[in-house]
């Protein structure tokens, strides 16, 4: 897929410090200011100064929470893979990120072009995702679907 790269972002010089931050963050987003502080061995003024530079510096990105999908009711979900014309990818990423049911969008090498994780209530919704949605977009060539049976999240 030949296309104009976009300028890559370049890493932000990261400590020790910024990276064990960054690792109580991850495994708890709610974590107020002072745990973190205590959990690093510095500070509250200096977390919170921490913070704000990698939050500013685009390393933090978002606080969010992780949802079990099937007790939030999404008791269907694939990796679906895309094979795209070539330049359709930035007008594709965006419809993608329309729709709801695609929590997660990868542009990839190898034997096809994206892989999205999809999720939906059941089989009928997710085969509606697939079906009325991916594969009748323009640019899309070809998908293929790979069920997953079961999640397993390691952060």
């Amino acid at each position: 897929m030949a296309e104009p790269y976009e300028e890559e972002p370049s890493a932000v010089p990261m400590d020790d410090v910024d990276r064990n931050i960054i690792a109580e963050l991850t495994r708890d987003g709610r974590m107020s200011v002072t745990q973190v502080a205590e959990n690093v061995h510095i500070s509250r003024a200096h977390a919170y100064t921490r913070i704000a530079r990698l939050t500013g510096q685009g390393v933090l990105t978002k606080f969010t929470a992780l949802v079990d999908p099937i007790k939030a009711g999404l008791k269907s979900s694939a990796y679906v893979t895309l094979k795209v014309q070539q330049h359709s990818w930035r007008e594709l990423r965006e419809q993608l990120r329309a729709i709801p049911e695609v929590h997660h969008i990868a542009l990839v090498g190898g034997d096809f072009d994206v892989i999205l994780l999809v999720r939906a209530m059941d089989n009928v919704h997710l085969r509606r995702v697939i079906f009325d949605q991916l594969q009748s977009m323009p640019g899309v060539l070809d998908t293929q679907t790979f069920l997953v049976f079961e999640d397993v999240d390691t952060r």
